[in-house]
Protein backbone atom coordinates (compact mmCIF):
# COMPACT_ATOMS: atom_id res chain seq x y z
CA UNK A 1 0.00 0.00 0.00
CA UNK A 2 1.72 3.21 -1.10
CA UNK A 3 1.95 6.09 1.32
CA UNK A 4 -0.24 9.11 0.66
CA UNK A 5 -0.28 12.47 2.33
CA UNK A 6 -3.84 11.81 3.46
CA UNK A 7 -2.93 8.56 5.24
CA UNK A 8 0.13 10.05 6.90
CA UNK A 9 -1.93 13.10 7.80
CA UNK A 10 -4.49 10.99 9.64
CA UNK A 11 -1.76 9.11 11.51
CA UNK A 12 -0.18 12.45 12.38
CA UNK A 13 -3.57 13.63 13.66
CA UNK A 14 -4.04 10.42 15.66
CA UNK A 15 -0.76 10.80 17.54
CA UNK A 16 -1.18 14.56 17.84
CA UNK A 17 -4.59 14.17 19.46
CA UNK A 18 -3.23 11.51 21.82
CA UNK A 19 -0.53 13.93 22.96
CA UNK A 20 -2.81 16.99 22.99
CA UNK A 21 -5.32 15.05 25.08
CA UNK A 22 -2.58 13.93 27.46
CA UNK A 23 -1.22 17.48 27.62
CA UNK A 24 -4.66 19.04 28.18
CA UNK A 25 -5.06 17.00 31.34
CA UNK A 26 -1.58 17.68 32.79
CA UNK A 27 -2.14 21.17 34.26
CA UNK A 28 -5.65 20.44 35.57
CA UNK A 29 -5.30 16.91 36.94
CA UNK A 30 -3.82 18.03 40.31
CA UNK A 31 -6.80 20.34 40.92
CA UNK A 32 -9.26 17.62 39.90
CA UNK A 33 -7.64 15.15 42.28
CA UNK A 34 -7.60 17.64 45.16
CA UNK A 35 -11.25 18.52 44.52
CA UNK A 36 -12.12 14.94 45.49
CA UNK A 37 -9.90 15.04 48.57
CA UNK A 38 -6.91 13.19 47.10
CA UNK A 39 -3.51 13.69 48.73
CA UNK A 40 -0.14 13.23 47.05
CA UNK A 41 -0.49 9.45 46.77
CA UNK A 42 -3.97 9.84 45.24
CA UNK A 43 -2.70 12.21 42.57
CA UNK A 44 0.34 10.00 41.97
CA UNK A 45 -1.97 7.02 41.47
CA UNK A 46 -3.82 8.86 38.70
CA UNK A 47 -0.55 9.49 36.86
CA UNK A 48 0.63 5.93 37.59
CA UNK A 49 -2.44 4.18 36.22
CA UNK A 50 -2.38 6.14 32.95
CA UNK A 51 1.26 5.23 32.30
CA UNK A 52 0.78 1.63 33.46
CA UNK A 53 -2.18 1.08 31.13
CA UNK A 54 -0.30 2.73 28.28
CA UNK A 55 2.67 0.42 28.99
CA UNK A 56 0.48 -2.69 28.78
CA UNK A 57 -1.61 -1.47 25.85
CA UNK A 58 1.40 -0.50 23.72
CA UNK A 59 2.62 -4.10 23.80
CA UNK A 60 -0.86 -5.62 23.56
CA UNK A 61 -2.31 -3.44 20.78
CA UNK A 62 0.83 -3.58 18.63
CA UNK A 63 0.81 -7.37 18.62
CA UNK A 64 -2.97 -7.52 18.24
CA UNK A 65 -2.71 -5.27 15.19
CA UNK A 66 -0.34 -7.87 13.70
CA UNK A 67 -3.23 -10.35 13.96
CA UNK A 68 -6.30 -8.38 12.90
CA UNK A 69 -4.89 -5.30 11.15
CA UNK A 70 -4.14 -1.71 12.06
CA UNK A 71 -7.39 0.01 11.09
CA UNK A 72 -9.73 -1.67 13.62
CA UNK A 73 -7.26 -1.00 16.44
CA UNK A 74 -6.89 2.66 15.54
CA UNK A 75 -10.61 3.32 15.05
CA UNK A 76 -11.63 1.50 18.23
CA UNK A 77 -9.09 3.30 20.40
CA UNK A 78 -10.20 6.68 19.04
CA UNK A 79 -13.74 6.01 20.29
CA UNK A 80 -12.46 4.62 23.58
CA UNK A 81 -10.32 7.72 24.02
CA UNK A 82 -13.33 9.99 23.47
CA UNK A 83 -15.32 8.04 26.07
CA UNK A 84 -12.47 8.33 28.56
CA UNK A 85 -12.30 12.10 28.20
CA UNK A 86 -16.09 12.52 28.54
CA UNK A 87 -15.95 10.45 31.72
CA UNK A 88 -13.08 12.63 32.93
CA UNK A 89 -15.06 15.82 32.32
CA UNK A 90 -18.14 14.64 34.24
CA UNK A 91 -16.42 12.53 36.91
CA UNK A 92 -18.45 12.86 40.15
CA UNK A 93 -15.89 11.11 42.36
CA UNK A 94 -12.26 10.10 42.62
CA UNK A 95 -13.13 6.49 41.69
CA UNK A 96 -14.70 7.60 38.41
CA UNK A 97 -11.78 9.93 37.74
CA UNK A 98 -9.43 6.99 38.27
CA UNK A 99 -11.48 4.86 35.83
CA UNK A 100 -11.31 7.66 33.24
CA UNK A 101 -7.50 7.63 33.45
CA UNK A 102 -7.49 3.84 33.06
CA UNK A 103 -9.53 4.14 29.85
CA UNK A 104 -7.49 6.99 28.38
CA UNK A 105 -4.19 5.32 29.26
CA UNK A 106 -5.22 2.13 27.49
CA UNK A 107 -6.45 3.99 24.42
CA UNK A 108 -3.19 5.96 24.22
CA UNK A 109 -1.37 2.68 23.69
CA UNK A 110 -2.45 2.91 20.04
CA UNK A 111 0.90 4.58 19.30
CA UNK A 112 2.33 1.13 18.49
CA UNK A 113 -0.40 0.48 15.91
CA UNK A 114 0.14 3.96 14.46
CA UNK A 115 3.86 3.31 14.09
CA UNK A 116 3.11 -0.05 12.46
CA UNK A 117 0.73 1.65 10.01
CA UNK A 118 3.47 4.08 8.97
CA UNK A 119 5.89 1.17 8.50
CA UNK A 120 3.29 -0.61 6.33
CA UNK A 121 2.67 2.29 3.95
CA UNK A 122 6.21 3.61 3.51
CA UNK A 123 9.11 2.26 1.52
CA UNK A 124 12.29 1.52 3.50
CA UNK A 125 13.99 4.61 2.11
CA UNK A 126 11.10 6.82 3.26
CA UNK A 127 10.44 5.13 6.60
CA UNK A 128 12.56 7.44 8.74
CA UNK A 129 10.76 10.43 7.26
CA UNK A 130 7.41 8.78 7.96
CA UNK A 131 8.36 8.06 11.57
CA UNK A 132 9.48 11.67 11.81
CA UNK A 133 5.82 12.57 11.27
CA UNK A 134 5.02 10.80 14.53
CA UNK A 135 7.91 12.55 16.27
CA UNK A 136 6.64 15.92 15.08
CA UNK A 137 3.16 15.11 16.41
CA UNK A 138 4.68 14.34 19.81
CA UNK A 139 6.45 17.69 19.99
CA UNK A 140 3.53 19.80 18.78
CA UNK A 141 1.04 17.93 20.98
CA UNK A 142 3.08 18.42 24.12
CA UNK A 143 3.25 22.17 23.48
CA UNK A 144 -0.40 22.69 22.48
CA UNK A 145 -2.03 20.37 25.01
CA UNK A 146 -1.05 22.09 28.29
CA UNK A 147 -1.77 25.50 26.78
CA UNK A 148 -5.27 24.44 25.71
CA UNK A 149 -5.96 22.69 29.01
CA UNK A 150 -4.81 25.52 31.22
CA UNK A 151 -6.58 28.27 29.27
CA UNK A 152 -9.79 26.27 28.73
CA UNK A 153 -10.09 25.45 32.43
CA UNK A 154 -9.37 29.04 33.44
CA UNK A 155 -11.71 30.78 30.97
CA UNK A 156 -14.35 28.15 30.03
CA UNK A 157 -14.75 26.12 33.22
CA UNK A 158 -13.82 22.69 34.52
CA UNK A 159 -15.82 20.72 31.94
CA UNK A 160 -14.14 22.32 28.93
CA UNK A 161 -10.74 20.54 28.83
CA UNK A 162 -12.18 17.02 28.90
CA UNK A 163 -14.90 17.84 26.38
CA UNK A 164 -12.41 19.50 24.02
CA UNK A 165 -10.19 16.39 24.18
CA UNK A 166 -13.23 14.16 23.55
CA UNK A 167 -14.30 16.30 20.59
CA UNK A 168 -10.84 16.06 19.05
CA UNK A 169 -10.94 12.26 19.39
CA UNK A 170 -14.30 12.13 17.62
CA UNK A 171 -13.02 14.34 14.79
CA UNK A 172 -10.07 11.98 14.50
CA UNK A 173 -12.40 8.96 14.36
CA UNK A 174 -14.50 10.48 11.57
CA UNK A 175 -11.50 11.50 9.46
CA UNK A 176 -9.80 8.13 9.94
CA UNK A 177 -12.98 6.22 9.14
CA UNK A 178 -13.30 8.13 5.88
CA UNK A 179 -9.65 8.07 4.78
CA UNK A 180 -7.73 5.18 6.33
CA UNK A 181 -7.69 1.87 4.50
CA UNK A 182 -6.26 -1.26 6.05
CA UNK A 183 -2.50 -1.28 5.57
CA UNK A 184 -1.64 -4.85 6.61
CA UNK A 185 -2.20 -7.46 3.92
CA UNK A 186 -3.83 -10.70 5.05
CA UNK A 187 -0.78 -12.78 4.10
CA UNK A 188 1.43 -10.64 6.35
CA UNK A 189 -0.65 -11.14 9.49
CA UNK A 190 0.92 -13.17 12.28
CA UNK A 191 -0.13 -14.72 15.56
CA UNK A 192 2.29 -14.11 18.43
CA UNK A 193 1.87 -14.06 22.21
CA UNK A 194 0.08 -10.82 23.05
CA UNK A 195 2.20 -10.05 26.09
CA UNK A 196 5.87 -11.06 26.12
CA UNK A 197 8.49 -9.16 28.12
CA UNK A 198 11.38 -11.56 27.60
CA UNK A 199 13.28 -8.92 25.62
CA UNK A 200 13.55 -6.80 28.77
CA UNK A 201 15.11 -9.65 30.73
CA UNK A 202 17.51 -10.45 27.90
CA UNK A 203 18.69 -6.83 27.52
CA UNK A 204 19.22 -6.40 31.27
CA UNK A 205 21.23 -9.62 31.38
CA UNK A 206 23.80 -8.34 28.87
CA UNK A 207 26.78 -6.74 30.62
CA UNK A 208 27.38 -4.08 27.98
CA UNK A 209 23.70 -3.10 27.79
CA UNK A 210 22.89 -3.29 31.51
CA UNK A 211 23.96 0.29 32.43
CA UNK A 212 21.95 1.70 29.53
CA UNK A 213 18.85 -0.29 30.47
CA UNK A 214 19.16 0.90 34.08
CA UNK A 215 19.34 4.48 32.82
CA UNK A 216 16.16 3.92 30.81
CA UNK A 217 14.43 2.68 33.97
CA UNK A 218 15.80 5.06 36.61
CA UNK A 219 15.71 8.40 34.77
CA UNK A 220 12.00 8.20 33.76
CA UNK A 221 11.21 6.99 37.30
CA UNK A 222 12.81 10.10 38.82
CA UNK A 223 11.46 12.53 36.21
CA UNK A 224 7.92 11.16 36.50
CA UNK A 225 8.18 11.63 40.26
CA UNK A 226 9.23 15.24 39.68
CA UNK A 227 6.22 15.86 37.40
CA UNK A 228 3.92 14.71 40.22
CA UNK A 229 5.62 16.76 42.95
CA UNK A 230 5.91 19.92 40.81
CA UNK A 231 2.19 20.81 40.51
CA UNK A 232 1.61 20.02 44.19
CA UNK A 233 4.49 22.31 45.14
CA UNK A 234 3.47 25.10 42.74
CA UNK A 235 -0.15 25.16 43.89
CA UNK A 236 0.70 24.98 47.61
CA UNK A 237 3.77 27.24 47.77
CA UNK A 238 3.14 29.69 44.93
CA UNK A 239 -0.65 29.66 44.62
CA UNK A 240 -0.59 28.55 41.01
CA UNK A 241 -3.67 27.32 39.15
CA UNK A 242 -4.27 25.43 35.91
CA UNK A 243 -3.38 28.41 33.70
CA UNK A 244 0.03 28.94 35.33
CA UNK A 245 0.83 25.23 35.22
CA UNK A 246 -0.24 25.08 31.59
CA UNK A 247 2.20 27.84 30.60
CA UNK A 248 5.02 26.13 32.49
CA UNK A 249 4.45 22.89 30.58
CA UNK A 250 4.33 24.89 27.33
CA UNK A 251 7.80 26.25 28.14
CA UNK A 252 9.06 22.71 28.83
CA UNK A 253 7.58 21.43 25.57
CA UNK A 254 8.94 24.34 23.53
CA UNK A 255 12.45 23.84 24.89
CA UNK A 256 12.22 20.12 24.14
CA UNK A 257 11.12 20.80 20.56
CA UNK A 258 13.93 23.32 20.01
CA UNK A 259 16.66 21.15 21.52
CA UNK A 260 15.63 17.88 19.89
CA UNK A 261 14.63 19.44 16.58
CA UNK A 262 17.54 21.82 16.02
CA UNK A 263 20.34 21.73 18.59
CA UNK A 264 20.88 18.11 19.55
CA UNK A 265 22.24 16.87 16.23
CA UNK A 266 24.70 19.74 15.97
CA UNK A 267 26.00 19.23 19.52
CA UNK A 268 26.09 15.44 19.32
CA UNK A 269 28.33 15.47 16.26
CA UNK A 270 30.98 17.25 18.35
CA UNK A 271 30.61 15.57 21.73
CA UNK A 272 29.10 12.14 21.11
CA UNK A 273 25.88 10.76 22.57
CA UNK A 274 27.48 9.31 25.71
CA UNK A 275 28.73 12.71 26.88
CA UNK A 276 25.31 14.31 26.30
CA UNK A 277 23.61 11.50 28.19
CA UNK A 278 25.89 12.02 31.18
CA UNK A 279 25.43 15.81 31.11
CA UNK A 280 21.67 15.48 30.75
CA UNK A 281 21.30 13.11 33.70
CA UNK A 282 23.50 15.06 36.10
CA UNK A 283 21.90 18.32 34.94
CA UNK A 284 18.43 16.97 35.69
CA UNK A 285 19.56 15.71 39.11
CA UNK A 286 20.79 19.16 40.17
CA UNK A 287 17.79 21.04 38.75
CA UNK A 288 15.20 18.74 40.33
CA UNK A 289 16.85 18.97 43.75
CA UNK A 290 16.86 22.78 43.52
CA UNK A 291 13.14 23.19 42.72
CA UNK A 292 11.78 23.16 46.31
CA UNK A 293 14.05 26.09 47.15
CA UNK A 294 12.33 28.27 44.52
CA UNK A 295 10.39 30.82 46.56
CA UNK A 296 8.95 32.76 43.60
CA UNK A 297 7.51 31.96 40.20
CA UNK A 298 10.53 33.54 38.53
CA UNK A 299 12.89 31.28 40.48
CA UNK A 300 10.83 28.22 39.53
CA UNK A 301 11.11 29.15 35.86
CA UNK A 302 14.84 29.78 36.34
CA UNK A 303 15.32 26.14 37.37
CA UNK A 304 12.76 24.75 34.91
CA UNK A 305 14.66 25.99 31.84
CA UNK A 306 17.93 24.11 32.55
CA UNK A 307 15.90 21.09 33.68
CA UNK A 308 13.95 21.02 30.41
CA UNK A 309 17.17 21.46 28.43
CA UNK A 310 18.89 18.60 30.28
CA UNK A 311 15.84 16.35 29.91
CA UNK A 312 15.77 17.07 26.17
CA UNK A 313 19.29 15.66 25.88
CA UNK A 314 18.40 12.41 27.62
CA UNK A 315 15.96 10.66 25.28
CA UNK A 316 17.73 11.19 21.91
CA UNK A 317 21.13 10.44 23.44
CA UNK A 318 19.92 7.27 25.13
CA UNK A 319 18.12 6.15 21.96
CA UNK A 320 21.21 6.83 19.83
CA UNK A 321 23.38 4.76 22.14
CA UNK A 322 21.23 1.71 21.41
CA UNK A 323 22.60 1.76 17.86
CA UNK A 324 26.14 1.76 19.27
CA UNK A 325 25.88 -0.91 21.94
CA UNK A 326 23.39 -3.26 20.23
CA UNK A 327 24.02 -5.41 17.18
CA UNK A 328 22.41 -4.07 13.95
CA UNK A 329 20.20 -7.18 13.76
CA UNK A 330 18.63 -6.57 17.18
CA UNK A 331 18.29 -2.81 17.46
CA UNK A 332 14.50 -2.91 17.19
CA UNK A 333 14.28 -5.46 19.97
CA UNK A 334 16.70 -3.63 22.27
CA UNK A 335 15.06 -0.27 21.66
CA UNK A 336 11.72 -1.89 22.43
CA UNK A 337 13.17 -3.16 25.71
CA UNK A 338 14.47 0.31 26.51
CA UNK A 339 11.06 1.86 25.89
CA UNK A 340 9.46 -0.82 28.07
CA UNK A 341 11.84 0.00 30.92
CA UNK A 342 11.06 3.70 30.46
CA UNK A 343 7.32 3.04 30.60
CA UNK A 344 7.80 0.98 33.73
CA UNK A 345 9.73 3.85 35.34
CA UNK A 346 7.07 6.37 34.33
CA UNK A 347 4.45 4.12 35.91
CA UNK A 348 6.14 3.54 39.27
CA UNK A 349 7.71 6.99 39.73
CA UNK A 350 4.41 8.85 40.35
CA UNK A 351 3.34 6.38 43.04
CA UNK A 352 6.67 6.72 44.82
CA UNK A 353 6.55 10.52 44.59
CA UNK A 354 2.98 10.67 45.90
CA UNK A 355 3.89 8.49 48.85
CA UNK A 356 7.01 10.57 49.58
CA UNK A 357 5.10 13.86 49.32
CA UNK A 358 2.54 12.73 51.90
CA UNK A 359 4.99 11.01 54.22
CA UNK A 360 8.25 12.97 53.91
CA UNK A 361 7.17 16.41 52.74
CA UNK A 362 7.59 18.32 49.50
CA UNK A 363 11.25 19.28 49.91
CA UNK A 364 12.30 15.70 50.68
CA UNK A 365 10.37 14.46 47.63
CA UNK A 366 12.34 16.66 45.24
CA UNK A 367 15.64 15.84 46.94
CA UNK A 368 14.87 12.12 46.74
CA UNK A 369 14.00 12.42 43.03
CA UNK A 370 17.27 14.30 42.48
CA UNK A 371 19.27 11.59 44.25
CA UNK A 372 17.60 8.86 42.18
CA UNK A 373 18.38 10.81 39.01
CA UNK A 374 21.97 11.05 40.27
CA UNK A 375 22.05 7.24 40.39
CA UNK A 376 21.06 7.20 36.72
CA UNK A 377 23.99 9.53 36.03
CA UNK A 378 26.35 7.21 37.88
CA UNK A 379 25.04 4.27 35.86
CA UNK A 380 25.67 6.18 32.62
CA UNK A 381 29.33 6.56 33.60
CA UNK A 382 29.60 2.75 33.47
CA UNK A 383 28.88 2.73 29.73
CA UNK A 384 31.97 1.73 27.78
CA UNK A 385 33.50 4.39 25.56
CA UNK A 386 33.27 3.87 21.80
CA UNK A 387 34.92 5.94 19.13
CA UNK A 388 31.59 7.31 17.88
CA UNK A 389 29.83 7.67 21.21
Amino acid sequence: MPATRAHLGVIFLTVLIDLVGFGIIMPILPMYAQRFGAQGIGYGALVFVFSAMQFLATALLGRLSDRIGRRPILLTTMLVNAAGYVLFAFAPSYAVLFLARVISGFASGNISAAQAYVADITLPADRARGMGTIGAAFGIGFVLGPMIGGLADHYLGHLAPGLIAAGLSLVNFLSAGAILRESLATEHRTVRPLLDFGHMREALGREQLRPLMLVWLIAPFAFAGYTVALPLHATAALGWGAKELGWLFVVIGTIAAAVQGFLFGRIERRTGARALLVVGLFGMAVSIAAVPYAATSLQLYAWTVPLAFANSLFAPAASGLVSIYADPTEQGTILGAAQAFAALGRSLGPLAAGWAYDGLGQRSTFLLAGVIMLLAGVSSLQLPRHGNS
